[in-house]
């Protein structure tokens, strides 16, 4: 029996028996979820979960997936017996922000942590500047390791994180083992430490407890720089890249290794592989491209189909039926809420919406069974990239996809039945349709609270069209070797270096920032409260435009701070007038329509001049335009000049 104990103030209202009674359903469902509800995890029904997580494999890497100059027998068998999705998309086309999409299911932009931690520094070429990102996933947010570990799972990682903070185990990983990315030659580590990353996975799988387990297993392979025996190099003499070659064959022989051991347990498993963004098409490091997309266009730091698709290959033997290609697309975002459903946790009464939906049911009954032809994938890349990306956004309902640069506003259509390619722009021939997937686009980007980068006041716009324009780095083609291609790479390389060398990134950096939490504010009116359920942690029912909340916080110096505010309103209830006070200082934003009021987003409102010294920060509104104004979560305050 677990016994809850509460003393009650001398003061004690109707509103405190409210926030008593939350308190307890709460207490009450977190123990539910940390037992597994009412089921038992040590049974049967309740498999482990290996995910393998590749870095920058392509979806043209993998025998299974049609490449003829690839070695990979392991990771072929486990696509036969299983599910191999044709059509499955990551997060965003880049390592950082498709991992912390895979992590929590939700988009990239939402979280603004949309390139890889640290980012590629501002030059002269860029038309616009890059947003400031989070320069680690904010713990506030939920992982799916977070979930299975209160769902009774063991979990452990076993590679690369690259979400920076405090690492794996600040985030819901019981046992985390992170060797770099730079390993010996032999059976023990690997050119990339595969064999120390599979070693540590399959220890924690035998080890003892009768707890089902999470296996995370993220690579650093095949991402540059690549390193492979000379004897696997020597194996693949043929391929487009041979000693891509190799290190794609080390990566299949170490998963080998690792689907042996789950085999042998007497648990049922999953197993899950995947990649985090389409493969590395351009030299980056090496002399020449590690590999071609064929015949998608583009690769890694790209929305064409080769940066955003990507392998994925699922087995749950004597569940998910054998052999099976599924062609609709699907999302790495759909992974969490999938495998919150497989071990009975709803995501809508554990973490909120989410931007993935679950493809349970399509495990369950195979074929396309569950999955929507129609559904809307997006997405949102405001940055250039170490590969010759441009900012961009771009939206796939159906057959049609399209493409929006940020930098000069100019849009690509495509029309993916008659063109899986990319290569014809019919923008203009179909204007009407267009029109619809631009709006739906940007009423997109609106509720997730997208950013968008700055005009660049020193844009040489010479190297611009240089770069990006005069030669296009999605356009060249997969000659029968890397050498060959890599000639034609070399002058555009070393001016994209060049035009980054000695500068540095620019992020959200936690260090200096002043974070309020809404359990922190003080409520002030007559129906606004504190909602302390996990999947709220919100200042909520903010119903009366009179109620309004404020916190206590020291400012550390004088100085600028910008402001972002965590906040979600349901759909409709956009347009309310929010202002934000500290002292003399305030500012006024309007509250944007996020579809949710749990459907977080982090949104900029602006900037105040601050003093030194101990003072209070309020949150009022000014007009409510619906049934409420906002659900809040936090605000943060950041030195501008920092």
């Amino acid at each position: 029996m677990v016994l809850l104990q509460f003393t009650f103030p001398k003061k004690f209202c109707a509103f405190g028996l409210v926030l008593l009674a939350q308190m307890i359903m709460t207490h009450l469902s977190d123990l539910c979820l940390a037992t597994g509800g009412s089921n038992n995890p040590s049974d049967d029904a309740y498999p482990n979960i290996v995910l393998i997580f590749a870095d920058d494999l392509g979806i043209n890497d993998l025998g299974c997936y049609g490449r003829r100059d690839h070695n990979t027998p392991n990771l072929d068998r486990l696509a036969s017996e299983g599910m191999r999705y044709t059509s499955a998309y990551c997060g965003l086309s880049i390592c950082s922000a498709s991992r912390a999409a895979l992590m929590t299911g939700k988009t990239p932009a939402r979280l603004h942590l949309t390139t890889f931690l640290s980012g590629r520094p501002d030059a002269d070429s860029q038309l616009v500047l890059h947003p400031r990102i989070q320069s680690f996933l904010p713990p506030e947010e939920t992982t799916m390791a977070e979930i299975l570990q209160r769902a009774g799972y063991r979990t452990g990682h076993f590679g690369k994180w690259h979400l920076g903070g405090g690492g794996p185990t600040k985030q819901g990983f019981d046992v985390a083992v992170e060797p770099n990315g730079n390993g010996k030659l032999n059976d023990q580590e690997g050119g990339k430490n595969e064999f120390a990353i599979v070693n540590a996975a399959i220890d924690f799988l035998k080890s003892n407890g009768d707890k089902p387990k999470f296996c995370y297993v993220p690579h650093h392979s095949p991402h540059v720089a690549h390193a492979a025996p000379k004897d696997l190099i020597e194996k693949n003499a043929a391929a487009f890249n041979p000693l891509y070659a190799a290190t794609i064959e080390s990566l299949d022989i170490a998963t080998g290794k690792l689907l042996d051991a789950v085999n042998a347990l007497s648990r049922p498993t999953i197993v899950i592989f995947s990649s985090d963004n389409g493969g590395l098409h351009v030299p980056e490091i090496h002399a020449v491209p590690a590999t071609h997309n064929t015949p998608f266009r583009a690769g890694k730091g790209y929305l064409y189909e080769g940066g955003v698709r990507i392998p994925l290959i699922v087995r749950w033997p004597n569940v998910i039926q054998v052999g099976q290609t599924i062609n609709t697309p699907v999302s790495l975002m759909d992974l969490m809420p999938t495998l919150m459903q497989v071990v009975g946790v709803e995501p809508a009464k554990s973490v909120g919406p989410l931007d993935g939906v679950s493809l349970k049911q399509n495990w369950l009954d195979g074929g396309e069974t569950g999955l929507q032809p129609e559904r809307a994938f997006y997405w949102h890349f405001p940055h250039y990239t170490n590969q010759g990306g441009r900012p961009a956004a771009a939206v796939r309902k159906g057959k049609w996809k399209l493409i929006e640069y940020l930098d000069n506003a100019s849009v690509e259509l495509f029309d993916l039945d008659a063109d899986i390619s990319e290569q014809t722009n019919v923008a203009n021939k179909f204007a009407e349709q267009t029109k619809l997937l631009t709006e739906l686009l940007h009423q997109w980007q609106i509720a997730s609270g997208a950013q968008f980068g700055k005009s660049n006041p020193n844009a040489d716009l010479a190297a611009f069209r240089r770069l990006y324009i005069d030669f296009d780095p999605t356009r060249l083609v997969a000659d029968a070797s890397a050498v060959v291609l890599g000639e034609k790479w070399r002058d555009w390389r070393t001016e994209m270096n060049k035009v980054v060398a000695g500068k540095k990134p620019k992020l959200k950096e936690a260090l200096n920032e002043i974070k309020l939490l809404a359990r922190d504010g003080q409520p002030h009116g007559k129906k606004l409260r504190y909602e302390p359920e996990s999947y709220k942690n919100v200042l909520g029912y903010w119903t009366e435009v009179d109620d309004w909340a404020d916190w206590e916080l020291s400012i550390p110096k004088d100085g600028e701070y910008e402001v972002d505010v965590h906040y979600g309103c349901g759909a409709k209830n956009g347009g309310s007038i929010v202002s934000l006070e500290v002292a003399d200082a305030s500012l006024q934003w309007t509250i944007r329509d996020t579809g949710h009021f749990q459907n977080i987003i982090v949104e900029n409102v602006g900037s105040l001049n601050l003093k030194q010294g101990n003072t209070r920060l309020a949150v009022r509104p000014k007009s409510k335009t619906a049934a409420a104004v906002m659900d809040i979560r936090a605000i943060v305050l950041r030195p501008v000049a920092e």
